[in-house]
């Protein structure tokens, strides 16, 4: 009896029903492991200064804590208004700067507003705690290319692929498949293992960036990925080699923009990079 062979075929179905519960995950912004990730990326760029006065908002409690929490509130009566904050949808035949604002909001109006309120100092402890979690999440949902999609496929989400051959949409491939199947990490390793730009790098991506440019940036990811993933294409090893780097890259971008926002409103001492919020 070879006992090798035995536990190989025992291991392959445990791999598999490990990867097909990734395709069961609902479509959100980006999965769990995303958003943790870019709210510590942040947490590691914070000034000590923003540090302790986000530990006294939020009671002790980290932006990682709550960088999940609102794609679980936003279902809730209480939450409701905030569905559409989390995304931009923009037509095939749109641009980003042409699609209509939704009446209840778009994620680039909902930073905006958030960032507003987090700088205003008549904002009572409870706003502002509230608009913190949310601009945590928001800075991870604007980094996720799927959340500039299309209105008419529900930003990804009817835009019908295989995954691995199981049935799938392309906005929940890029919430939680497509970056669990990058790397197994956690968001500790996702963060150390991806976090190491030099200082030069990371200026260019914070250097003068508003929400405006960011949801723009990432629409022409969203553009290619479309074109690059009609719909039926199986989606495989290939697929997930060639996006990795941009899953990478997202990450970075998102954790790093969220660190010099969140300087720029807590620190007083703070230079903001970003080209939105003034002093």
């Amino acid at each position: 009896m070879d006992i090798r062979r035995i536990l190989r075929g025992a291991l392959m179905p445990f791999s598999a029903l490990s990867l097909m519960s990734l395709w069961a995950a609902p479509a959100f912004g980006w999965g769990q492991k995303g958003h943790d990730t870019v709210a510590f990326i942040a947490e590691n760029h914070l000034t000590p200064t923003t540090a302790a006065a986000i530990s006294e908002l939020l009671d002790g409690k980290s932006i990682v804590y709550w960088a999940n929490w609102l794609d679980n509130a936003s279902h809730t009566d209480e939450y409701a208004y905030s569905k559409t904050w989390h995304y931009k949808n923009i037509d095939a035949d749109m641009t980003y700067d042409s699609a209509p604002l939704l009446e209840s909001g778009d994620i680039q109006q909902a930073i905006e507003d958030q960032t507003a309120v987090l700088l205003d100092p008549s904002a009572s402890r409870e706003a502002r705690q509230l608009a913190l979690k949310m601009v945590v999440h928001f800075l991870g949902d604007i980094h996720q290319p799927m959340h500039m999609g299309h209105a008419s496929d529900r930003g990804g989400n009817g835009w019908t692929v295989k995954y691995f051959n199981r049935d799938n949409n392309i906005h929940s491939v890029w919430d939680s498949s497509l970056p669990e199947s990058a790397h197994k990490w956690s968001y500790t390793e996702w963060q150390r293992e991806i976090d190491r730009l030099s200082p030069e790098e990371q200026a260019a991506i914070v250097n003068g960036g508003t929400p405006h440019s960011w949801g723009k940036e990432t629409y022409e990811i969203c553009k290619e990925v479309y074109d690059t993933t009609p719909q039926g294409t199986n989606i495989s090893y290939d697929y997930i080699a060639k996006w990795t780097p941009t899953i990478e890259q997202q990450f970075e971008r998102g954790g790093l923009r969220l660190a010099d926002l969140l300087n720029s409103v807590f620190d007083p001492a703070y230079t903001p990079a970003n080209g939105f919020i003034k002093r």
